[in-house]
């Protein structure tokens, strides 16, 4: 139950469910299946969903529910994207209703197991979501939209690029770490709510570094699937702007992060040791891609 799933292709699943439904492949089709997808897959894989069991062996696990919190918390940040950038011409535009209701739904908590259950609350996120994605292909001029903008995708890419800084800094305190206090820097009028030392030591707990670790997992192995379905629906913003291979390299480091553990734990060894960290390695290509995502976000909001 420990095995974490393989990557998809977002894209031909778009084909086979319109082809299925008898319907066209639109702009938003890829984002929307891989959306719809990756959820589908933390729900339904081996031993299904662990984050909210009660009775062994899913209580005594906590590798796979790190990484299912990395995929809820990846599903949350697009389901948002969706309705408030990518659907939305303007901000003075309305709403999705689909969109508007699935959103709440994906933020129900992770480990919850009754009335409501997680699962059940995921599923109808899902099912709102595909009825989002079934009215993207009808053929109701006045129907749901999907806008693939410059300005749109860099404010979405803006948030993950937020998460992947975070998620990077964690990882890399399981070694320890002396941070300067950096917060107020460049602006000389800018006030915090409490005084902070100006330099502090940050080292994760030692029970807490698989759990970071696996959910930075989950996280990039969700967020490698929806840039590559983000790559095909804003292929032609991305090309205008000269950005498809900043967006490929993001790729890249995120499959990369995605490599084999050949160790049955995760290992901590000090950053010069003799045994391996797989928490700076992973936090390693972590920063890359968001340096990477950092450039495509210049890019995309130049004129």
């Amino acid at each position: 139950w420990d095995t974490e799933p393989d990557y998809f292709d977002p894209v031909e699943v778009a084909r086979q469910r319109a082809s299925l439904n008898n319907q066209r492949v639109v702009v938003g089709s890829a984002t929307t299946t891989a959306l719809v997808h990756s959820a589908k897959i933390m729900l339904d894989k081996r031993g299904g969903y662990l984050s909210n069991d009660k009775l062994p062996p899913g209580v005594i696990m906590d590798n796979m529910p790190n990484w299912e919190f990395g995929v809820v918390t990846a599903s949350r940040d697009l389901t948002r994207a969706l309705r408030n950038e990518f659907s939305r011409s303007q901000t003075q535009s309305v709403e999705d209703k689909d969109l508007q209701e699935a959103e709440p739904l994906f933020s129900s908590p992770n480990d919850r197991w009754l009335l409501p259950s997680s699962e059940s609350q995921y599923r109808k996120a899902i099912e709102r979501i595909e009825n989002y994605a079934d009215r993207l292909a009808d053929d109701d001029l006045d129907d749901a939209q999907f806008y693939a903008r410059a300005d749109n995708l860099a404010d979405y890419l803006s948030v993950v690029s937020t998460r992947l800084g975070s998620l990077s800094q964690r990882l890399s305190a399981s070694v320890g770490q002396t941070r300067i206090d950096t917060d107020l820097a460049n602006d000389g009028n800018a006030q915090q709510s409490r005084p902070a030392p100006g330099e502090r030591m940050v080292k994760t707990p030692w029970s807490k570094i698989d759990d970071n670790f696996y959910e930075a997992r989950g996280y990039t192995w969700a967020l490698r699937e929806q840039l590559e379905a983000l790559r095909v629906d804003f292929a032609p913003v991305l090309g205008d702007k000269n950005a498809l291979v900043s967006l490929e390299q993001v790729i890249r480091e995120l499959e990369e992060a995605q490599g084999p553990i050949h160790s049955p734990m995760v290992l901590n060894g000090t950053p010069f040791g003799f045994f391996a960290n797989h928490s700076l390695v992973l936090a390693n290509y972590i920063s890359r891609a968001n340096a990477a995502l950092i450039d495509l976000r210049e890019l995309l909001r130049r004129g």
